[in-house]
């Protein structure tokens, strides 16, 4: 693949080189510590009560993670679409046994490296402990926001700022997702998208 053409670059090492400049020749060195992952629509990545080792980045598709809560519902905490990170940081980061699944909700290709490597990975490349430290401070903020969000706005008020920032996940995950992921119903959902079109 030849890396210097922007069109024709992996879309991991494109996404590095905007928070860091990595090298042709480091980046393929980085490249052999992943393994890429063909996922089915619905496929899980992540079991819960299992041991979360891997953090996965998505190169094309959409992966949703969530829990079970005490009625037996799913509750979506996090998507992901080309470009995003997704893993359980804590269990990760502690070598513990996460409480979330990862599923895809379409089908995907997905790199995915193992914490032992990703951690030898910092060691070796400087660059890429930057780079990594500027994902958790995006997805550490992103939450934060979250929260404020959820303190702050209206349900409406919440559904039509997610939709105005995120317009891909509008288009592409289904609506019981988002609404699960808001905090809505998709009952609720459904009569937002109503009075919008009316």
């Amino acid at each position: 693949m030849n890396q210097n053409n922007p069109h024709t670059m992996h879309p991991l090492l494109r996404h590095i080189n905007r928070f860091t400049d990595m090298s042709n020749d480091d980046f393929e060195e980085i490249l052999q510590a992943f393994k890429t992952l063909k996922v089915k629509k619905k496929e899980h990545l992540m079991l819960a009560n299992t041991l979360c080792d891997q953090h996965f980045f998505v190169i094309h598709g959409c992966l949703n993670m969530y829990f079970i809560d005490t009625c037996g519902a799913k509750q979506t905490v996090q998507l992901a679409i080309e470009n995003w990170w997704m893993t359980d940081y804590l269990a990760l980061g502690k070598g513990q046994k996460t409480e979330f699944f990862i599923q895809s909700v379409e089908p995907a290709t997905v790199l995915s490296i193992d914490h032992s490597s990703q951690e030898q990975l910092l060691l070796k490349f400087p660059k890429m402990e930057k780079y990594f430290r500027k994902m958790l401070q995006i997805a550490y903020g992103a939450s934060l926001m979250r929260i404020k969000y959820q303190f702050g706005l209206s349900k409406e008020e919440i559904y039509l700022h997610f939709t105005r920032n995120f317009p891909d996940f509008e288009q592409r995950v289904p609506q019981y997702l988002i609404a699960s992921y808001l905090g809505l119903t998709p009952e609720y959902v459904s009569e937002i998208r109503r009075k919008q079109l009316s």
